[in-house]
């Protein structure tokens, strides 16, 4: 569980979620490849790719006749996106500009430590040079005294432009960009993200709250059951960067990424077009990404039949309009591979006539077809600048993972 923790305190976007999964997979013997060159994959392989510096996919290879056992989850989280010329003089203080990049629960932003992160574009003699950052100083968003708006806990609607801009500093804010970057900054994707670090919490320690639970959880996971020494086949984790404003990006899941990374792996292989989409065609996709926990207070927001608990194991999720990807035979598939590892399970379904969230296994399955199931940790708070979950479930769902490639799916597809 440390590991997991170390993990989601230092992964404050997708940039150094991506840096932290390059760091991982490089410990455990995987090769960086790039697109822009030739490919030389080989059976026995370990590889992997990243694309706009935000989303990465690794993958080891096997077995050169064998379909694709894929997990694809998310890096980015909700955050407050800085804009350019950010710093704001407001009444004797500097803050900065800021615009909502997802759909958080903004109230929870206030009063809390905020760090600057993301990456920054560093003016050179040639150019420029690209530089991954974090700001060594803290920013904060004051709350409006109760005094000064007795009706706050009647219901207060935030309002981005007045509500989220954060204290930076009565005098030199306008030398924080270079504070951050080094040198002169020429252009970022700078976001304001929690500093807090992850707890534990519970008479027994059984919960775990930190920020960006969703989709971290999910990201790591599905590395550790991609290093782990009983995959087996040709096994893939796909990053994608920008789930939480559509994916429709250069490197979202909505982007050729992962169906062109395919096959190049299949072509590298030397197989041919055919042979390819052969594969595909017994291919199997895991979309990972948390679920809605049955809140204790608010036990009417879920669906009355089917329960969905912390504690309760791996969650596949369910929607009849295919919000969620998941079908009655890939639903049968992973309970299948869930039960013969022993490890627990449970279904979420919405409340009836409730708007569904998305999932990155929709935009993965516009770009190329093969069998898919929706799964994840039940989670509470999801989107809060701090969400929680229960320890056991994490360690069910990176076993579910492991058991997933390590089973030959052959005879149930």
């Amino acid at each position: 569980m440390q590991s997991l923790i170390d993990f989601l305190k230092t992964s404050y976007t997708a940039y150094h979620t991506v840096e932290n999964a390059k760091k991982l997979l490089s410990a455990n013997g995987f090769t960086p490849l790039s697109e822009k060159d030739s490919w030389h994959v080989e059976k026995g392989g370990k590889y992997y790719v990243d694309r706009g510096g935000s989303s990465l996919i690794a993958f080891r290879v096997e077995d050169e006749n064998a379909p694709f056992k894929i997990v694809a989850s998310h890096g980015d989280s909700p955050a407050l996106k800085l804009k350019e010329n950010a710093v704001v003089e407001k009444n004797g203080v500097q803050m900065l500009n800021t615009e909502p990049y997802g759909g958080g629960i903004w109230y929870t932003a206030f009063d809390r430590p905020l760090k600057i992160a993301g990456r920054v574009f560093v003016k050179t003699e040639n150019g420029f040079e690209e530089k991954t950052t974090v700001s060594n100083f803290n920013v904060t968003i004051p709350s409006l005294a109760i005094h000064q708006h007795r009706e706050v806990n009647d219901g207060f609607k935030v309002d981005p432009q007045v509500d989220l801009l954060p204290l930076l500093s009565l005098q030199g804010g306008e030398t924080y960009l270079s504070t951050l970057a080094g040198g002169e900054v020429l252009s970022h994707d700078l976001f304001l993200v929690n500093a807090e670090n992850p707890y534990e919490f519970g008479l027994n320690g059984e919960f775990l709250a930190a920020p960006r639970i969703d989709n971290l959880t999910s990201v790591f996971a599905s590395l550790n059951a991609l290093v782990a020494n009983t995959a087996n086949g040709n096994c893939v984790a796909a990053i994608f960067d920008n789930e939480e404003v559509g994916s429709t990006t250069y490197q979202g899941a909505n982007s050729d990424f992962l169906k062109n990374t395919l096959k190049r792996i299949s072509l590298s292989l030397g197989k041919n077009e055919e042979e390819f989409f052969k594969a595909l065609a017994c291919s199997f996709l895991v979309s990972a990404d948390n679920a809605h926990a049955k809140h204790p207070n608010h036990p009417e927001t879920s669906d009355p039949i089917n329960e969905t608990l912390l504690g309760g194991g791996v969650v596949i999720k369910h929607h009849a309009k295919k919000s969620y990807v998941t079908d009655g035979k890939s639903a049968a598939v992973f309970k299948t591979v869930l039960d013969r590892a022993g490890i627990k399970r449970q279904a979420f379904f919405n409340r009836s006539g409730a708007k569904s969230g998305g999932t990155l296994g929709t935009c993965s399955l516009a770009q190329f077809g093969v069998l898919a199931v929706d799964i994840g940790i039940a989670q509470l708070a999801m989107h809060s600048f701090v969400e929680c979950i229960a320890k056991a479930d994490y360690t069910a769902f990176e076993n579910g993972l492991k058991a997933f490639y390590a089973t030959d799916l052959s005879a149930l597809l």
